[in-house]
């Protein structure tokens, strides 16, 4: 096991997007840990005094420019030994933030209710992480939870480049608030090496992130990165200390329901033995859906069985 570091910078970031065809940032081999830093955000949203942006950030945005979708991306990292039907087990072993301050942003014509506040609005929002709240404009204090809103690997080759704003089998932008410290993230393995790149920092999110963005922000994040060749996957699972957690994406929350639901009872089925019938019936009585986002043109759900009833 080895211990590596990955800086965010115009060489190992790329803007809104992935593609199996990047030359990876860093290599790694499985069983290694490293520490991945990010930045969020384009050069609208860049803050005054009394917040301080990251000098690399300021360099990435003067350097590079977006393509295909809006959130900057460091990575990709290579796993030696990850092939195509793999799977790549991520461990979020740490996350801290990089910055004072994070953001929040609606725009016309985007999140849950478009219809209601049809205008751009950007508000910045100090965030203290000594003491672990962010403030509101207002004065309300919110505890912070920080995850990051993409991590994922690189997507077929016949697919081409994929926008990093909808989430897909590969992983990317699932937006999935447990994806904390302590949590481990299961990705399907479509390219050698798997290509893992990760960032979208959120300091703290709802289930739904109904205006358009959580509470943005700059993180640096340690990871465990493993490959798994025992785990087949139809889509990105994770584990916490508590639960499994299963996945679906659509444009239609209905469909994206039933694939959560779906690769649960899969889930059950190959960890209990139990048959598909009566998998289905335990999740009635004791999985739970949630919607994860329902603004990134393909919207999520996830679900949740605690793994305590399927014997850990």
């Amino acid at each position: 096991m080895a211990n590596h570091e990955l800086n965010s910078s115009p060489e190992t970031c790329h803007w809104g997007y992935f593609d199996s065809q990047l030359k990876p940032s860093l290599r790694i081999k499985s069983g290694d840990i490293a520490t991945i830093h990010c930045v969020s955000g384009s050069a609208e949203i860049l803050p005054g005094d009394p917040f301080n942006v990251l000098p690399e950030h300021r360099d990435i945005l003067g350097k590079l420019k977006p393509h295909l979708g809006r959130h900057i991306l460091t990575g990709p990292v290579y796993v030696e030994g990850a092939e195509r039907g793999d799977a790549l087990a991520v461990e979020v072993l740490d996350i801290k933030f990089r910055t004072n301050w994070g953001w929040n942003v609606q725009r016309p014509l985007a999140g849950t209710l478009p219809e209601d506040f049809p205008f751009y609005r950007l508000t910045h929002i100090p965030i203290d992480s000594n003491r672990g709240v962010c403030t509101m404009p207002w004065g309300l204090e919110i505890e912070l939870k920080p995850f990051f809103g993409i991590m994922g690997n690189a997507p077929p080759p016949e697919w081409g480049q994929c926008s990093s704003i909808e989430p897909r089998a590969f992983g990317g932008n699932i937006d999935n608030k447990h994806f904390q410290v302590g949590s481990t993230v299961y990705l399907p393995v479509f390219a050698e090496g798997g290509l893992f790149s990760t960032g979208d920092g959120h300091g703290v999110q709802g289930d739904g992130e109904v205006n358009l963005t959580a509470l943005e922000t700059s993180l640096s994040g340690t990871f465990r990165f493993t490959v798994r060749k025992d785990m087949k996957l139809n889509n990105p699972r994770c584990e916490t200390a508590t639960h499994w957690i299963t996945h679906g994406f659509d444009h239609d929350l209905d469909d994206a329901a039933k694939e959560a639901l779906r690769d649960m009872i899969r889930l059950i089925s190959a960890k209990t033995g139990l048959s598909a019938a009566d998998a289905y019936m335990l999740c009635s009585l004791q999985a739970d859906l949630h919607v994860t986002q329902t603004v990134d043109g393909h919207k999520g759900i996830h679900c949740m069985i605690a793994k305590k009833v399927i014997g850990g």
